[in-house]
């Protein structure tokens, strides 16, 4: 991992979305999952704080069931979340550190910076307080996570040479995105020589299930290997990729991603050109041509999360997956503390800003009808 110099594997097991029995994280199959992912010879786990019940859930299934030095646990901070004092912020670290029972953490994260989420940290001086817990020996490694546009995560690199690694989202579907930048982000991070640790390869999930036509130029290509496969596969193809998370929920999903990662071999040129055609392919969907640039948001008397809609609308679209979908809508939306598209006004100021001219108001009548809003 560039300068760090960790055997990590190429597979980190993403703990976000665990399985669930009775309304609760089932532990004695997360145990199942752990043991089948270090019989592989895997050893990157990465929960956080903010993840609800997952760093108690890897204490348990984890942490004390394996020597400590047969593993590495990552985990985050959210300084965004419900913080209104530096010390808040901070007592995070002893939180997941009571949680996780691991008595040190291998990779601490400042998590998901972007948008307005970042002041927070710098507000909070949470970098001195990383440094502070490296310089103690409680954590070994510090980086960051991002879900930023290129521009931002340039800025942030720049403003912070302290970090060792960084945290992006990247897959096939959203390479040449222009909401979300993967390449572009990726070539910041290789520029600036940071090792990057994937998510969101599987979009969510969404790539695993992608559109009838992407379906069927993997299946012609190699029969029997899952969409979910080539997803993971692309992304773990990358220079600089040091390992690929995902956030398996169950057994055999765990296994699914053992088959595809375990002996990882490069991709050939011609799978890279299957990979292509299939963004290519999905971009030929009828989408909403909104790019997120956020002009309309600037001028909207509502503050109206507009942009947050139609990306959600156009993922339904794509995917057909209602509640992955309402769930980017909820997070985009609210979660970035706008209003909901039922309560827009129809003033129109938001078309006259639109360097798409896309019709707004009526597109926004489009998504609520199709999301259920």
């Amino acid at each position: 991992m560039g300068t760090i110099g960790e055997n990590i594997g190429k597979l980190g097991f993403g703990l976000m979305r665990l399985p669930q029995k009775d309304g609760a994280i089932d532990i004695e199959q997360v145990k199942d999952m752990v043991d089948l992912f270090m019989e592989a010879g895997f050893n990157y786990f990465d929960t956080a704080w903010a993840y609800a019940g997952s760093e108690d859930a890897i204490r348990q299934a984890l942490v004390e069931r394996y020597p400590r030095e047969s593993y590495l646990l990552a985990t985050k901070n959210a300084a965004w979340i419900d913080c209104a004092t530096a010390e808040e912020a901070r007592s995070q670290f002893e939180t997941s550190l009571k949680q996780t029972g691991a008595g040190y953490i291998d990779f601490y994260l400042l998590h998901n910076l972007g948008e307005g989420r970042t002041r927070y940290f710098d507000e909070y001086d949470m970098w001195s307080f990383v440094r502070e817990l490296k310089a103690q020996g409680k954590v070994r490694h510090i980086g960051f996570s991002a879900h930023c546009r290129a521009d931002e995560l340039e800025q942030i690199i720049s403003a912070h040479p302290e970090a060792e690694f960084v945290q992006l989202q990247i897959n096939y579907a959203d390479w040449e995105s222009p909401s979300v930048e993967s390449r572009k982000c990726y070539e910041v991070a290789r520029r600036h020589s940071l090792p990057i640790v994937v998510m969101e390869p599987v979009k969510g999930g969404m790539l695993a299930s992608p559109p009838d036509a992407v379906r069927e130029l993997f299946d012609e290509a190699e029969p029997g290997l899952t969409p979910a496969s080539w997803a993971l596969r692309f992304a773990a193809d990358l220079e600089g990729v040091v390992t690929v998370l995902s956030g398996m929920s169950d057994v055999e999903q765990m296994r699914e991603n053992i088959s595809v990662m375990k002996g990882f071999e490069s991709l050939t040129e011609s799978q890279r050109d299957i990979l292509d055609e299939a963004r290519r392919t999905i971009e030929t969907y009828p989408l909403i041509p909104c790019t997120s640039c956020d002009y309309c948001a600037k001028v909207c008397p509502c503050d109206i999360g507009i942009s947050g809609t139609l990306y959600a609308d156009n993922l339904l679209t794509l995917y057909g997956n209602l509640d992955a979908a309402l769930h980017q809508e909820g997070w985009l939306v609210s979660g970035h503390g706008r209003k909901r598209a039922t309560e827009c006004i129809k003033c129109g100021k938001c078309e006259e800003a639109c360097p798409q001219h896309i019709e707004i108001r009526d597109m926004l009548d489009k998504s609520i009808a199709d999301l259920g809003l």
